[in-house]
C-alpha cells in the first residue's frame, strides 16, 4: 500500500483520482472545495486553499510515495481583455501551488523507494489556440517544471510526469459543455469526436503512480482525443 497525497481532490480529475487510488492506497486529499461524495471516500480529507494555506498544519506520513497536483483553471477570453492579475492568478494556481507543494513534501518523497509526482498541463500548451493565452502560458510552465524536476530528482528515485488533457467533462468545463450543441461542437473538434472524461485522466494518473511506470519520467502525456498530434 502506497501513501499518496492528492491536491485538488474535491472535484473533477482530482476527485476521480482520489476515488480510484483510495481503493488500494492510503490517500490524503487536500482541496478548497469538495462535493458530498468526498466524504464517502476512504481518504483523509483536509479543506485548504493550497495557495494561502499552511501545509505544516497537516501531519503527513513520514514516507510519501505519490503526489498528484490537480488544481486547474479555465480562463478564456481575447488577449486584450486579460489583465496582468489574470495571468498572475492562473500562474499561481497552476505553477506556484505545485512548486509550494513539491518543496514542502520533497523530504517525504525522498524517503520512498519509488516516488512519483504527477502534474497536469493542457493541450493548449502544445497547440496555438485563440483565447487561451493565460492558461497556455501557465501550463507551458508546468511542462517545463516537469522536465526540469524529472532530471534533477532522478538520482533521488523520484519520477515526475505530466498529463496534458484536452477538454474534459468536469465542473471546471461546465460552461463550455452546458448544452448538447456545445458538447457536440466541442467533441467534433477532436479526431475521436468526443470530449474526455475525468476517469480517463485518473486512470493514467493511477498508472504513472504505479510500479508499472517505474521507467517513465520527464514525459508530457497527451490524453486529448488525438487533438495534440493529428489533424483530420
Amino acid at each position: 500500500m502506497k501513501n499518496i497525497v492528492i491536491i485538488g481532490c474535491g472535484q473533477g480529475i482530482g476527485f476521480a483520482a482520489a476515488k480510484i487510488l483510495s481503493e488500494n492506497n492510503s490517500v490524503i486529499g487536500i482541496s478548497r472545495t469538495q462535493n458530498n461524495e468526498v466524504e464517502n471516500l476512504n481518504i483523509e480529507f483536509h479543506p485548504m486553499d493550497i495557495i494561502s494555506g499552511n501545509l505544516d498544519e497537516i501531519t503527513f506520513p513520514d514516507v510519501i510515495d505519490g503526489l498528484v497536483y490537480a488544481p486547474g483553471s479555465i480562463n478564456l477570453k481575447p488577449f486584450n481583455r486579460f489583465s496582468v492579475d489574470d495571468f498572475k492568478n492562473d500562474f499561481e494556481t497552476n505553477v506556484l501551488g505545485a512548486v509550494k507543494t513539491i518543496q514542502n513534501l520533497l523530504p517525504n518523497l525522498k524517503k520512498s523507494e519509488s516516488a512519483s509526482v504527477v502534474l497536469f498541463s493542457s493541450v493548449a500548451a502544445k497547440l496555438g489556440m485563440p483565447f487561451h493565452a493565460s492558461i497556455s502560458a501557465s501550463k507551458s510552465a508546468v511542462e517545463g517544471l516537469t522536465k526540469s524536476l524529472a532530471a534533477e530528482l532522478s538520482t533521488q528515485k523520484i519520477r515526475v510526469n505530466c498529463i496534458a488533457p484536452s477538454l474534459t467533462d468536469t465542473n471546471l468545463a461546465s460552461q463550455l459543455l452546458s448544452t448538447p450543441e456545445k458538447r457536440e461542437a466541442s467533441g467534433n473538434r477532436h479526431p475521436l469526436l468526443r470530449v474526455g472524461n475525468a476517469e480517463e485522466m485518473a486512470r493514467m494518473t493511477e498508472f504513472l503512480l504505479s510500479d508499472s511506470a517505474s521507467w517513465i519520467t520527464g514525459q508530457i502525456i497527451g490524453i486529448d482525443g488525438g487533438m495534440g498530434s493529428m489533424k483530420l
